[in-house]
């Protein structure tokens, strides 16, 4: 039986890569946002939102789970990936990565953070930041890096077909409609033809898709879209490992280097952790064990009370039983 449910699985899968209306992750109105500003302080408050834990109901897809809380595919799929993404277990009570640390710019405008596939809106006057999941550029077009500015907004937008794929869709240029992967609302940027914009796949938020464009669910570019004005700050970076505060709680947050720009990942995280203000507080052992997973989620790698701080490196343990998540709790909050 289990063979058969997982070959289902796979077809259920292909199907819907190919028809998005087959899975409920992709029909537009059911889905509602509202605006979620969450207060930020720079020396104590780095860290946003609150986990949850949400027990899967029978037609849930991780895809469904994900983006009713706000989150893009991966961030369920790195907690997760040992679970059929069409099909979790009926029942079973998941821990919800609802909770963020913030990337360490200076904390204006827009910020895009390539290796975890989020959005910040930062709205400094009010110590408030909005963060949306978004799709990014495929490994072959990546999405840029730099600081721009937005110069161009539109409603719906029609999509300027790349010389590349006019050949696959026999056009030069597709107007507004169901099938213009623009969605609703565009946003250019200063970096080319690139823009942050809707779309009409949102089962691809939280994955490296597109030609470098930026995706973001239709409900939020909705809430994004009139609050960005012309010429607001865009900062896209690469972060893969973050650390955040949460009053005397710390926490890091790890992704994979999913660009492969990064030659040794275990020696940039020695790097960052020794340019870390803080890392006299933090639990190397702990850190090790975030570095390894790379489960996009914080993790709280305080030093145990009463615990002597420590100045030993990352590299230096030989402990290395850690062991992926699948379906358990796995977090320290």
């Amino acid at each position: 039986m289990r063979m058969i449910a997982k070959a289902v699985s796979i077809i259920v899968g292909l199907l819907f890569l190919w028809d998005p209306v087959l899975c409920r992750a992709s029909g537009g109105e059911r889905y509602k946002a509202t605006i979620k500003a969450f207060l930020y302080r720079h020396n104590d408050l780095t860290v946003v939102g609150e986990p949850i834990f949400y027990t899967v109901k029978p037609e849930d897809t991780l895809l469904d789970i994900a983006r009713d809380h706000g989150l893009g595919y991966n961030e369920m799929a790195l907690l997760y990936p040992r679970m059929d993404p069409w099909m979790p277990p009926a029942g079973e009570r998941l821990f919800v990565p609802s909770f963020w640390v913030l990337p360490t710019t200076k904390h204006e405008q827009l910020v895009i953070n390539v290796p975890e596939m989020r959005l910040y809106f930062f709205q400094k006057d009010r110590s408030r930041v909005q963060t949306y999941p978004v799709a990014l550029g495929d490994k072959d077009w990546q999405t840029p890096l730099g600081t721009f500015f937005i110069n161009e907004k539109r409603p719906n937008p029609t999509w300027y077909i790349p010389e590349s794929l006019r050949t696959e869709y026999g056009a030069r240029s597709m107007p507004h409609g169901p099938r213009n992967p623009m969605g609703k609302f565009a946003m250019k940027f200063s970096a080319g033809s690139f823009a942050i914009h809707g779309t009409h796949m949102p089962w691809g938020v939280g994955r490296l898709v597109s030609h470098g464009c930026v995706r973001c669910y239709p409900e939020h570019i909705r809430l994004l879209y009139p609050k960005v004005k012309l010429k607001t700050k865009l900062e896209i970076i690469y972060e893969p490992i973050k650390f955040g505060r949460k009053g005397d709680r710390i926490f890091v947050e790890v992704h994979p280097d999913v660009y492969g720009k990064i030659s040794d990942f275990e020696e940039y995280s020695e790097k960052i952790l020794e340019g870390y203000s803080m890392a006299v507080y933090v639990d190397p052992k702990k850190y090790r064990a975030a570095v390894r997973l790379q489960n996009g989620s914080p993790t709280n790698v305080n030093l145990d009370p009463g615990k002597p701080a420590q100045k030993s490196s990352p590299r230096a343990s030989t402990d290395n039983q850690v062991e992926r998540p699948g379906n358990k709790k796995i977090q320290n909050f």
